[in-house]
């Protein structure tokens, strides 16, 4: 190699790097292992691990420990699914453009909204992407987002308008919901959208027809973020009149993970349909009358013009959205209502049960959906020590993200929680 490159030693290829700043010896490493050895390796390390497997889960935030179908699982790791990745010749893989097809009408019929595209990265990154539209739609350059919001969304969302010219204003809470009277003396002609979430961070449910007509009065765009878990019972956004829905889609049959891969929901209303980042896949005929399938729409700047690109989005998540139609066709819509109502209940025991233990107490008396405040008399961080102990993974330290809610946890329960979880929970509380 170094006769091919014209260099004469290793140190010539890297004596641009001062010295001082060059790893001066060997690095500390055992000698190699065979393969046996290897796994038996790999397979210790990975004991060290807790996982959900092992721990009961009380943590939402975001991420959610919902039980996955094993079709899921099935029908994704077939090799002609796992390999997709942007389709560059799209029409040749008429298999995936279905699925993605599927996929939008879907999350079209959950969200109540007219158009879905192929999905996003995450939660995030559609936020993001949702307040760019709104702002290329109307010309404004004013962002409101409720504190109701998630907080890395609303990180990401100020990553995503930097160079913009785009202000962001944040709307308080109250109760856990956005406040109304903060959102009516902050709204203006300059206002380019209003951002919610639904249910809020916080679980509490949001009263989207107050916020549309607030909203829609001020000429700017309703966008809300949901739980898409939550619209199984709740009435969807496109009914009370929201602009653009978009949502993190891993509770639908997407493990954990670390952290990801997760799917970025985005829907919104026809009129508003070529402002959409990424793609939409259309069905038509062929030129013998059969049914098929086709990149109806491509705005992101690797298929058209970059002055006409409506986002840099360079690719979606197949591969995610094909668990999320997987899931959604093995539940259906009485399926998913089930989810739904067992999470509800179930988060409403739990919440009562907690309330009557001494020391805790709800935050708010708002409705709420699977999440949901406990104030602790106690930090939070300790509490968590001590739930983990009996191998309880507990709630989210609010403190974290709001230091007015310092002391505050919260907490999340899932369908898959048994009362026997629950009841352990409780009696585990420091």
């Amino acid at each position: 190699m170094l006769q091919d490159i014209g260099a004469a030693s290793i140190d010539e290829i890297f004596e641009q790097i001062p010295e001082e700043a060059r790893f001066a010896h060997a690095l500390d490493l055992p000698p190699g292992l065979g393969e046996q050895d290897v796994v038996a390796l790999a397979a210790g390390l990975a004991q060290v691990n807790q996982s959900l497997d092992n721990l009961v889960c009380f943590l939402g935030a975001g991420a959610y420990d919902h039980y996955i179908p094993a079709v899921v699982d099935s029908v994704v790791s077939r090799s002609e699914f796992q390999t997709t990745y942007t389709p560059y010749q799209p029409e040749a893989s008429q298999g995936v453009l279905q699925t993605i097809f599927e996929y939008q009408s879907m999350i079209s019929a959950l969200t109540g909204m007219e158009v879905s595209n192929a999905s996003l990265y995450d939660a995030g990154t559609a936020v993001g992407e949702a307040a760019i539209m709104a702002y290329g739609i109307s010309g404004r350059r004013r962002v409101l987002a409720s504190r109701g919001v998630h907080p890395n969304y609303r990180q990401v969302l100020r990553t995503y308008v930097t160079g913009l010219g785009i202000e962001i204003d944040e709307i308080v809470t109250r109760d856990g919901v956005t406040d109304l009277d903060d959102l009516t003396s902050k709204l203006s002609d300059q206002a380019a959208c209003v951002i919610v979430q639904y249910p809020s961070f916080f679980g509490s449910i949001e009263k989207l027809g107050d916020i549309a007509e607030l909203t829609h009065n001020a000429g700017a765009l309703l966008i809300v973020s949901v739980d898409p878990i939550a619209l199984g019972m709740l009435k969807p956004p496109g009914e009370y009149g929201a602009d653009i829905v978009v949502g993190e889609g891993q509770a639908l049959g997407v493990n954990t993970g670390f952290g990801g891969p997760f799917l970025g929901l985005f829907a919104c209303r026809k009129e508003h349909v070529w402002h959409t980042p990424g793609r939409l896949v259309g069905q038509t005929t062929d030129a013998e009358g059969r049914r098929c399938f086709t990149l109806t729409l491509q705005t992101r700047e690797q298929h058209i013009r970059r002055e006409k690109a409506t986002s840099n989005i360079c690719t979606n998540q197949a591969l995610v959205a094909l668990a999320t139609t997987v899931y959604m066709s093995a539940l259906g819509s009485n399926g998913l209502r089930q989810v739904a109502e067992l999470c509800f209940h179930k988060a409403h025991y739990a919440a009562d049960s907690i309330a009557s233990k001494r020391g805790y107490t709800l935050e708010w008396n708002s409705p709420f959906f699977k999440e949901f405040v406990v104030r602790c008399d106690r930090p939070v961080s300790e509490v968590n020590d001590r739930l983990l102990e009996h191998n309880i993974l507990g709630g989210l330290d609010l403190g974290a993200y709001y230091p007015e809610l310092a002391g505050r946890m919260l907490i999340c329960v899932t369908e898959k929680r048994t009362k026997r979880d629950i009841d352990r929970l409780v009696e585990a509380l420091p």
